[in-house]
């Protein structure tokens, strides 16, 4: 298979990838995120608020400013959800910490594909259906995806930094820049107003409802207990409507290194060899 091809199905797997780095930019920001990926976070249900409530007198504004500042101060995360690219829904369940090591699993139109890195080392493999529905998003040719696909069956396509389409699959397990776009916006978290107390996942939680123009709303839930993380972003209305849950707030994210022989280089498939 030529170069070319390689190049291009690197891209469309950082594609798939990159889109979880940008799904926290700013709480009604341009990322779209719908139904919670499996295992499913339970709905909010509504709650009595704590006594006393840990947000008293402050004004929602400034509740979501508090809230923005604790979830950036987190040491590691889970984020699990649904982002549109291009269209395309991707469903996301990945753990991340501040060291850039995470791992979790992506799943696009039936296919899935699983993610680890650890010392930087970023490891990617998916089944058939995920590198074809990838690539084909990306203009591959189905025989050139076929090829591909021969390649890697069965094994982890291996990319240490420097590599091309490096970059781009080790960003969504930089949790800095992940939590750096959630507050880019101040402007997305102004205008807000409280809705009803609920819960998320058994904690309390406080509402926060940001209503837009055109008739989207937005509505983020935030930890009424311990440090107020936010713990769920609804979109509703729009054309993208969305979800994202965040949870497994500072716990320790376990790397499992696949074993060498189950690796491929990049590299390795640009000189059109298999291992």
């Amino acid at each position: 298979m030529a170069p070319s091809t390689h190049h291009r199905a690197r891209t469309a797997a950082a594609a798939v990838c990159t889109a979880a780095a940008v799904a926290t930019a700013g709480f009604a920001g341009p990322a779209a995120w719908a139904q919670a990926a499996p295992p499913p976070a339970a709905a909010p249900t509504l709650a009595p608020t704590p006594t006393p409530d840990p947000f008293e007198n402050l004004t929602p504004d400034a509740i979501a400013d508090r809230a923005v500042q604790a979830t950036q101060s987190a040491t590691s995360l889970r984020m699990a959800g649904r982002v549109v690219s291009e269209g395309q829904p991707l469903d996301l369940d990945i753990a991340l910490d501040d060291e850039n090591n995470c791992t979790g699993l992506m799943k696009v139109d039936g296919g899935t594909g699983e993610l680890r890195q650890a010392d930087r080392i970023t490891y990617l493999k998916g089944d058939a259906t995920f590198w074809r529905v990838s690539m084909s998003s990306q203009g591959v040719p189905p025989p050139q995806i076929d090829a591909t696909i021969q390649l890697v069956q069965g094994r982890w396509l291996k990319i240490t930094p420097g590599q091309p389409g490096g970059s781009d699959l080790s960003g969504v397990c930089d949790l800095n820049a992940v939590l750096g776009d959630l507050g880019e916006n101040r402007d997305d978290r102004k205008g807000m107003t409280r809705g009803p107390d609920a819960e998320v996942e058994g904690t309390p939680v406080a509402t926060l409802v940001k209503k837009r123009p055109g008739g989207e709303t937005t509505t983020v839930s935030v930890a009424q207990e311990g440090k107020p993380y936010i713990l769920k972003i609804v979109k509703k209305g729009g054309d993208e409507p969305s979800t994202l849950v965040l949870s497994d707030y500072d716990k320790p994210v376990k790397v499992v290194v696949p074993p060498a022989d189950e690796t491929v280089d990049i590299s390795k498939l640009d000189q059109g060899t298999s291992a």
